[in-house]
């Protein structure tokens, strides 16, 4: 009776360290999804701060062609945009860090918990197994006990039974033999019961041996492995989450050292000179006001210096009516033939009329021109600008040009080269098929060539009229001697009155209506600025192939009036662009121009003239 609650109390402690065990296993596991929670929000959070960070720094990027871009010549802008840069970097390494933490950790933890729980339950189930097979064995095991005391007892009561019926003389023999056989059976069944007990009893020990000895630690010894394992893990997952941040310090501390480099590369004393080169106009300091006496005696004739500012601007220069002389337009003009009454006015009130003035009119030579120049665009000279800006103005376009050519002409070096080439090696290619390409580039070659050397002698007349910074600034009279000129001279005029205008600034329009009127109504072959004949040539703003041939107007066909014949595969310069009726001004040569249809050719646009 010992033995079996003895076995009993273990059974049942050993049920109770499983009910532990499973206790603790599972809170282990809880423990790991908490934490990889942990880690998977800590990566949410570094997306969300890279997105903010990055959306920040694109808020304060310079739009294009806004007054921002402009100012990025300036070193502090530069070093700003630097700074977003970096600061773009730097939000990228947070990128990094929610990558790695995802991949690293979480990935691996959410695999490994899947892992963790099939291993603990298949521990567990093999636990159980084990303990319900020691159960049965040890019921077999109490059942065979209780057969084999039940036979005894019954042994013992047939045994008693045959020794009355025996001592009996009254008893029959024969119920005498019946009584001795029952007994002899019933000590039969007590030895096998006894038997089957000792059997079962030794089966059971073994097993309990076995289960207690073997089968159970080996469990327990999987389930420590595993949540050694599983702490182990844990253990990684937290150095592996301080590493991702450490990974990431260098580049972090380079985005750092860089936005440092951007502040220590600002220069003060940089920006205000590219402020003054930016807004020197190249314009020479007015000269002294003269004294002008109204004394008794004296005579109310006034000079008046070129640069000075007490000039009515109603006052115009005339010229006789039938000279062919033409005044410069601008206000600071004086009448020589007239003497106007002069308004006894402070200057002060005569400087507020002029700034107060507002343009009216562009000069004769947009007018020939025809063109209607928009807000903010200028002509191609770049004479609406100050002197000295339209001075660098023209010598970056110049540079643009050249760098144009020296690209163009190293890819016809190089095409040259293929194409001898093709003619040592046929086999490689058709030499033919390099030409049309060859002759496109020579082209564009002898295009911007003439569009350098238009522009640089703009440059030289710019050049020529700078005053240099050894002259003393001089004065002039204040009246203008009347020059004779032909029509061009009066649009040439209108550019050196922009380039020369005296308070600093200029504007293309002029300042008085009135003396457009009178310039106008004295200049008579202003109506013969007009003619076709005097027009100038049409600049070139592309080249076009013809992809089908196209008979214009010739002596035989009579018909298409200011059309041009063109072949099939003809390369030709584009001098006006389709404007919606179908029809592309091109030229040959320069005395051999017209339409062609334009679904006839291909077009080629160069960017300045798209852009226009």
């Amino acid at each position: 009776m010992e033995s079996g609650r003895a076995t009993l109390l273990r059974e049942q402690q050993l049920k109770d360290q499983f009910d532990n065990l499973e206790k603790h296993t599972q809170s282990g596991i809880e423990f790991v999804e908490r934490y990889t929670k942990f880690v998977k929000e800590r990566s949410e959070i570094e997306i969300n701060y890279a997105k903010q960070i990055k959306n920040l720094s694109k808020k304060y990027q310079p739009k294009k062609n806004s007054k921002e871009e402009e100012e990025n010549k300036y070193t502090s802008c530069r070093a700003f945009l630097s700074t977003l840069n970096e600061l773009n970097d730097y939000a990228g390494q947070h990128e990094v860090i929610a990558e790695n933490l995802t991949s690293q950790i979480i990935t691996e933890l959410l695999r490994y918990l899947t892992e963790l729980k099939a291993e603990r339950k298949s521990h567990f189930h093999d636990g159980r197994k084990a303990q319900q097979h020691i159960e049965c064995s040890w019921k077999q095991l109490e059942s065979s006990k209780r057969r084999f005391e039940r036979d005894c007892k019954e042994a013992d009561r047939a045994q008693q039974y045959f020794e009355r019926m025996d001592a009996d003389i009254n008893v029959t023999k024969a119920d005498v033999e019946k009584a001795r056989q029952q007994a002899q059976m019933r000590h039969q069944m007590a030895a096998d019961s006894k038997s089957e007990y000792s059997n079962f009893l030794t089966k059971f020990n073994q097993e309990q041996n076995e289960h207690y000895y073997t089968l159970i630690p080996n469990i327990f010894q999987k389930l420590q492995e595993m949540e050694e394992r599983r702490i182990e893990r844990v253990g990684v997952s937290m150095k592996t989450y301080a590493e991702v941040d450490r990974e990431v310090l260098p580049i972090v501390g380079k985005c750092l050292d860089g936005m440092t480099k951007a502040a220590e590369s600002i220069e003060p004393k940089t920006d205000s000179k590219q402020v003054v080169e930016s807004y020197k106009s190249g314009f020479e300091p007015p000269g002294d006001v003269e004294f002008e006496d109204y004394g008794p005696g004296q005579s109310m004739k006034r000079t008046v210096s070129e640069t000075s500012l007490s000039n009515s601007r109603g006052e115009v220069k005339e010229r006789p009516s039938g000279g062919k002389s033409k005044g410069k337009l601008w206000p600071f003009i004086k009448n020589k033939n007239k003497s106007p009454k002069q308004n006894k006015e402070p200057l002060s009130n005569r400087f507020n009329e002029f700034m107060a003035s507002k343009p009216k009119m562009t000069c004769l030579r947009s007018l020939r021109r025809g063109l209607s120049l928009k807000l903010g665009s200028g002509p191609e000279d770049f004479s609406h600008l100050p002197p000295e800006q339209r001075r660098k103005k023209l010598q970056a376009k110049i540079d643009d040009l050249n760098k144009d050519i020296q690209k163009e002409m190293d890819q016809k070096d190089a095409l040259t080269k293929m194409k001898g080439v093709y003619e040592k090696n046929p086999q490689m290619g058709d030499p033919a098929s390099v030409d049309p390409r060859l002759v496109e580039m020579a082209m564009n070659i002898e295009k911007l060539q003439s569009e350098v050397q238009k522009f640089e002698g703009w440059l030289a007349e710019v050049e020529g009229r700078l005053p240099s910074k050894s002259d003393p600034p001089r004065r002039q009279s204040g009246l203008y001697e009347t020059q004779n000129s032909n029509s061009s001279t009066v649009a040439n005029n209108c550019a050196q009155d922009r380039e020369s205008s005296p308070d600093g600034s200029y504007t293309e329009e002029q300042s008085s209506e009135t003396q457009v009127k009178v310039a106008i109504a004295n200049t008579p072959e202003f109506d013969d600025e007009f003619d076709d004949g005097d027009e100038e040539t049409l600049p070139t703003i592309g080249t076009c192939k013809a992809i089908y041939q196209f008979e214009g107007n010739t002596p035989l066909t009579g018909h298409n009036e200011g059309t041009i014949s063109v072949t099939e595969g003809e390369l030709l310069y584009v001098i006006e662009e389709d404007k919606g009726d179908g029809w592309t001004r091109v030229r040959r040569n320069e005395e051999e121009e017209g339409y062609v249809p334009t679904s006839y050719v291909e077009v080629l646009l160069e960017t300045n003239a798209k852009d226009s």
